[in-house]
């Protein structure tokens, strides 16, 4: 059951995608993150929204506003706080038997959940590769420099590439350079001081930004008790069938039960 819906929004109007059943006791509130809309990247949104609603839950997935279909200026992930609440009152009033609810974002979208999960009632997250290390002019954070080297340096080719003169020996320097940078950590602390209830966060163990989220956590002094879970993928948004099944399975098992599956994840 799929039906399309209009939500005001601060002087704007949100548009919104709903997938479940009227009865659903566990309602999914998607946030997306970048500039994707409600179908997500690689289809990610609409094809976790299929796999949730066939076992029996409620999905809202909305656009905020200046992205997709919905209008207004864009606001960002750190001002989407009104539409997140736009779209939290969408999933109540079309699933008013909704008990559990549940918020799931990629990227920038799992930070704009951690950030306001809390304020919205949501009672449990489950935080895709989250967005807390911003990087600094074109090169991508620390973290993620450490991890791309890593694998480099045990790759021929790329040491065949590098004595054939095909890497540019400037931004090689730079990037070892900024590799040993301490990153911003205001972020990743706004980040861990704001989440509330039970917390899973799903990691894609190749992907840069993920790396940059293991890193920023680490390095945190005081933080809540999280679960996590890495999958094996370089794709950022879980693309391949291996690291889609594996993510929808996650989403599954984190609400089979009032906490989190010790099967699938090891605590942070």
């Amino acid at each position: 059951m799929r039906t399309i819906v209009t939500k005001s929004c601060e002087g704007e109007v949100l548009v919104a995608t709903l997938d479940g059943s009227r009865d659903a006791t566990v309602g999914w509130l998607f946030a997306t993150g970048g500039r994707q809309t409600r179908v997500g990247p690689h289809r990610l949104y609409e094809r976790l929204a299929l796999r949730l609603a066939q076992a029996g839950h409620a999905v809202v997935r909305i656009d905020r506003r200046g992205i997709g279909d919905s209008t207004g200026d864009d606001p960002g992930y750190l001002g989407s706080a009104p539409d997140l609440k736009a779209a939290v009152e969408v999933l109540t009033s079309h699933f008013p038997n909704v008990k559990r609810r549940v918020g799931f974002g990629l990227c920038d979208g799992a930070s704009a959940l951690a950030l306001y999960g809390g304020q919205l009632g949501l009672t449990d997250l489950v935080l895709a590769n989250p967005w807390v290390v911003e990087p600094v002019g074109d090169l991508p954070p620390a973290a993620a420099i450490r991890g791309h080297y890593a694998k480099r340096l045990v790759d021929p080719r790329a040491w065949a590439r590098l004595l054939r003169g095909g890497v540019n020996l400037g931004r090689l320097a730079r990037g070892v350079m900024h590799s040993a940078v301490r990153p911003d950590d205001t972020l990743a602390r706004r980040f861990a001081l704001a989440l509330k209830g039970e917390v899973l966060i799903v990691l894609a163990d190749g992907d840069g930004t993920a790396q940059s989220f293991a890193a920023a956590w680490r390095d945190l002094g005081t933080k809540p008790i999280v679960t996590t879970l890495r999958i094996a993928t370089t794709s950022h948004s879980f693309a391949d069938p291996t690291a889609f099944e594996a993510l929808a399975a996650a989403m599954l098992s984190a609400v089979a039960s009032s906490g989190h599956s010790a099967a699938i994840a090891s605590s942070s």
